[in-house]
């Protein structure tokens, strides 16, 4: 009984969270209107929270939010899940370490990715989140896991939690729903700043081992531990 009432307040708290978060896809102009999503993983369940689908974001609530199985089955909520839902299931199933997963169509990372272009690391801020290029993804149809199966397959092979995924937008990933969005934001700043850097000129590669340096010092030393 202790057991199932634990997992209900992991659940309740999951979807405020997810609720909450979906404010910041909106916030920094990530997303128009129902485009995009945020989704988090059930700790120590095979179960994951998402957005309904077609729901305007001054209408989301926490109650809303959609419990899915790790095959996108719903297990708890009264509207049908995002149209992304098997996608994301399919990473959590095959990236263990995946909190959280965003989505978005954010103007400037989805000009790269409708070139089918990965966002070359020339910026110390990209080293430090990304550890190199932003990758991009095969082309695949919304409403099945094949968006899943180009995401794990191309991350499979980068430090990036961010994927282009071509003719479509952005993904990314993090050990907590937050982490994602975090990775979304910064993947849209970078994208922004290359695009115009190279409006001006060539941008200035950096070597491979400073943006390992870069790297390993964001993610082991900066901020507060």
């Amino acid at each position: 009984m202790t057991v199932l009432a634990d997992v209900d307040a992991t659940i309740r708290s999951l979807r405020e969270e997810v609720c909450r978060l979906h404010a910041e896809l909106t916030r920094y102009e990530l997303v128009v209107w129902t485009a995009g999503n945020v989704s988090a993983r059930v700790p120590d369940r095979d179960l994951l929270v998402i957005k309904p689908s077609g729901v305007a974001y001054d209408r989301l609530t926490p109650e809303n939010m959609v419990v899915c199985d790790l095959y996108g089955r719903v297990v708890d909520g009264g509207l049908a899940p995002s149209s992304d839902t098997d996608a994301q299931a399919y990473v959590y199933r095959h990236m263990p370490h995946v909190g959280g997963v965003v989505h978005t169509h954010s103007t400037y990372a989805t000009a790269w990715a409708a070139r089918g272009e990965p966002i070359p690391c020339v910026l110390t801020m990209m080293a430090d989140e990304f550890g190199g290029d932003i990758p991009v993804g095969p082309f695949a149809l919304i409403g099945d896991d094949s968006i899943g199966r180009g995401i794990v397959e191309t991350l499979a092979h980068s430090r990036s939690p961010a994927v282009l995924m071509r003719n479509h937008g952005v993904f990314t990933i993090g050990p907590t729903a937050r982490a994602a969005v975090k990775a979304a934001v910064m993947c849209e700043d970078v994208a922004r700043t290359v695009h115009i850097a190279r409006q001006l000129g060539q941008p200035l590669p950096i070597d491979t081992r400073d943006i390992d340096s870069l790297y390993d010092r964001y993610q082991n030393v900066y901020g507060q531990r």
